[in-house]
């Protein structure tokens, strides 16, 4: 994926390059811990090209260790940067990084783009049975939060929240059962159909779930989640 092109952010009613701004990111960065460095990265919507304005910046940032004291040095670099509100994402030292759990650094490892040096080496080991577990644990987490929510809360923000964390889960299962990574919306609706068609137009248009069609959509998900429940983890 390194050196595909990247889109264009606005802010305000004026417009700047994402490319520009990632690259004074990177030099307040490389200023701040020199060979500390070990790798810079863009993911989420902004790296997929789906961005709105106010979509967030999700850079990935791997130091050769993270203390307390780092964290507030990377702070302070990046306290001047234009759209700094703007701006989240992963921050880690590489050994935490080359243990962290199979799944949950799924996402991470087929989502990310490189922007300097490489995840090659540091990340533990991707495959299908990697894909299997990341949709079982998305499946799982989205399952008991959609059943929580509708029982308690009752809330739309966090319905359309779970929605779009049910991407993530779908990417999973893709991959799982295809081979295939899908790595944006587009692709993945010319890949799917039935429930998972459904859940991916929720995905798609968040605006069609509020109050009236709350217990629709809270329907669809917990039966969608609990069927990849069941996909994934009799195997």
């Amino acid at each position: 994926m390194y050196g595909l092109p990247i889109p264009s952010i606005r802010s305000g009613h004026a417009m700047f390059e994402l490319e520009d701004w990632l690259k004074v990111y990177r030099q307040a960065v490389n200023a701040c811990f020199g060979g500390r460095v070990v790798f810079i990265g863009l993911q989420g919507s902004r790296a997929r090209g789906e961005a709105r304005e106010d979509s967030d910046i999700d850079v990935v940032l791997i130091l050769d260790r993270v203390s307390i004291d780092d964290l507030a040095l990377y702070r302070a670099a990046v306290s001047g940067l234009p759209n700094r509100g703007l701006l989240c994402g992963f921050v880690s030292g590489k050994e935490e990084l080359g243990c962290w759990s199979e799944p949950d650094v799924f996402q991470l490892a087929m989502d990310t783009l490189p922007l300097q040096g490489s995840l090659e080496g540091i990340l533990p080991n991707i495959d299908a049975e990697t894909a299997r577990q990341a949709a079982l644990m998305g499946a799982c987490n989205l399952y008991h939060a959609c059943s929580h929510n509708i029982l308690h809360k009752r809330s739309v923000k966090t319905l359309t929240s779970l929605y779009k964390s049910a991407f993530f889960t779908l990417q999973a299962d893709r991959c799982c059962e295809t081979g295939r990574y899908f790595r944006s919306r587009e692709e993945m609706a010319r890949a799917v159909d039935g429930q998972d068609r459904q859940v991916l137009e929720a995905i798609i248009h968040p605006a069609a779930i509020h109050e009236g069609t709350l217990d629709k959509y809270a329907g669809l998900l917990l039966a969608w989640a609990g069927k990849l429940i069941l996909r994934h983890g009799r195997r």
